[in-house]
């Protein structure tokens, strides 16, 4: 059953010229489950309208991903646009339960279950494009549920390596590594930070015409072409999977996300005599390199067959709309290591004080609705194995010297990345500063 209406319970009858705002579409459940709007009567009535009015505003407002917190008496939601939050209000507990309550029917998850986390997802249509809308909800120690939405946009998908800001050498070092059919492949990154993305990134880097790939990850589904999906046969484990597509003549193998022993020890136990490719949540490479000489248990075996680990950092690009040239000075290109010949930097508009002394306001941009920023970009790390590598896993050093060895032996860093996008004039200064400002999850 599609959903929708006008919103138009705030438009004066004097002003009938107004163009009314319409709300979003939703289109059903992607799990299939129907909602049952007649058994649940009274939440429809008083969250339906709440529902839509909040999520299309965040989706007004480019968000891609909205939250709603219960903090006692009140609820607080925030849109997180090109990943900076913004606040979206406040409301009463029971207008903020109502929203989530009603936007977990529709996702075809239980409204009676308020104890666990929920996942789920929402067909929907805004403006005349479809989405998806993932819905999860987590219960809050202190009563409630956090009620968190991502706006998936289908036809944005990010596949191609070039796409996705993997350099010519990273592409190079996973065809080269992958050619060998054997050792592990890593993306890394916090949550949220397009790991998942990155990791399909460098499988597109292996020659699927040569190599037989083989996806048999169960909680990361993607569609690839050219790729065999592998099922499960019931019972098995990692080890018994992987042994079976090796007698199918697999060359590679995408698996699940590394997230504890059970996925490590098995994956490089048996890349030996394949090429493993997965991804892992850390703060970076030189931290993912740490975390999986714990999981696994044996630094050898880990210096033995880790191949290459990739992170990434999303940063906010500038809006191409609006962004506004400068002419930087060159102690700043000094002090941020840019070259002395760099004639041109991009900011943020700011006001332009006229020969005469007044001041000159930017221009609104609507297609950035006068953030200065539209999109996000990634910025990209790498560390292969290397002999000084290898030496620090074995010898069980910290993360921090595995990261000095890496810039020492001048593989790409975060740095050097991100001041080439500063030079290309895709960034600024000042959201670098902001980005690596974050903590890392």
């Amino acid at each position: 059953m599609i959903f929708g209406r006008k919103r138009n319970d705030d438009i004066d009858d004097d002003d009938e010229d107004e163009e009314e705002l319409e709300l979003v579409l939703f289109q059903g459940a992607v799990n299939g489950v129907e909602a049952n709007l007649a058994e649940n009567a009274k939440l429809v009535q008083v969250g339906l309208v709440r529902a839509k009015e909040l999520v299309s505003d965040g989706m007004g407002r480019r968000a891609e991903m909205i939250r709603i917190d219960q903090k006692g008496n009140a609820a607080i939601s925030t849109f997180f646009i090109d990943g900076v939050p913004y606040p979206a209000g406040k409301m009463p507990a029971q207008a903020g339960n109502a929203i989530t309550q009603m936007l977990k029917l529709l996702a075809g998850l239980d409204v009676r279950e308020r104890t666990k986390p929920q996942s789920g997802g929402i067909n929907a249509e805004f403006e005349e494009k479809k989405y998806k809308l993932l819905v999860d909800t987590f219960p809050e120690k202190t009563g409630g549920e956090r009620l968190i939405v991502r706006v998936i946009d289908p036809k944005e998908k990010l596949e191609r390596p070039e796409e996705i800001g993997l350099s010519e050498g990273i592409r190079r070092m996973v065809r080269d590594y992958s050619s060998e059919k054997n050792g592990v492949i890593i993306a890394a990154g916090p949550p949220m930070s397009g790991t998942s993305t990155t990791a399909l990134g460098l499988m597109r880097c292996v020659d699927a015409y040569m190599y037989g790939i083989f996806d048999i990850a169960r909680t990361v589904k993607r569609e690839l072409s050219h790729v065999t999906d592998f099922k499960w046969l019931e019972g098995d484990d990692l080890d018994a999977t992987l042994m079976r597509i090796k007698r199918q003549d697999a060359d590679v193998a995408v698996i699940d996300p590394i997230v504890s022993s059970e996925i490590a020890k098995p994956a490089f136990d048996k890349a030996s005599t394949l090429s493993i490719i997965s991804e892992m949540a850390a703060r970076d490479a030189a931290d993912a390199i740490v975390r999986l000489v714990a999981f696994v248990g044996n630094p050898k075996l880990v210096a033995d067959q880790l191949k290459l680990v990739v992170s990434q950092k999303l940063i906010r690009m500038l809006c191409t709309k609006c962004k506004q040239a400068f002419r930087p000075n060159p102690k700043l290109l000094q002090k941020v290591n840019l070259p002395p010949e760099t004639k041109v930097l991009y900011r943020v508009p700011r006001p332009i004080e006229l020969e005469d002394g007044e001041i000159e306001e930017p221009e609104f941009c609507e297609h950035c609705n006068g953030i200065g920023y539209r999109g996000r970009i990634a910025l990209m790390e790498e560390i292969h194995m290397t002999p000084g590598i290898a030496e620090l896993i074995l010898a069980g050093k910290d993360a921090a010297a595995i990261r000095q060895q890496a810039r020492k032996e001048g593989m790409q860093s975060f740095q050097n990345d991100a001041l080439r996008i500063v030079a290309e004039g895709k960034t600024t200064l000042e959201e670098l500063q902001r980005a690596f400002r974050q903590p890392a999850s």
